[in-house]
């Protein structure tokens, strides 16, 4: 999709990897850094320029607040929606998922 455009660079890879390339404008989390499971989520400091967006997928949409997930407090889910510089929005973008989409404030 951006192979004509010089401006954008493409990586891919485990997100654990891509430190060294850091910041970015745009972080698609996909399977790792997004907090959950056992794993800690990334701090996005570091990692975003200001105004840069991280998108995160394969949740299940909010529908309380606090969010739970199986029962239990959805602490990614949490982390990413009230960290403190972040702007976070979750999109339903189908009936039975969601991703959530937030802005880097400096």
């Amino acid at each position: 999709m951006f192979a004509d455009e010089p401006r954008v660079q493409v990586r891919t890879g485990d997100w654990s990897e891509l430190a060294e390339a850091c910041p970015f404008d745009l972080l698609v989390l996909d399977g790792g850094g997004q907090g959950k499971g056992h794993e800690p989520p990334l701090d996005p400091e570091g990692w975003l320029r200001p105004g840069g967006l991280v998108v995160l997928d394969d949740f299940t949409p909010m529908t309380t607040w606090p969010p739970t997930h199986l029962g239990q407090p959805d602490t990614a889910r949490t982390y990413w929606l009230s960290h403190p510089r972040l702007r976070t929005a979750e999109v339903r973008v189908r009936p039975e998922a969601a991703t959530i989409v937030a802005t880097y404030l400096r």
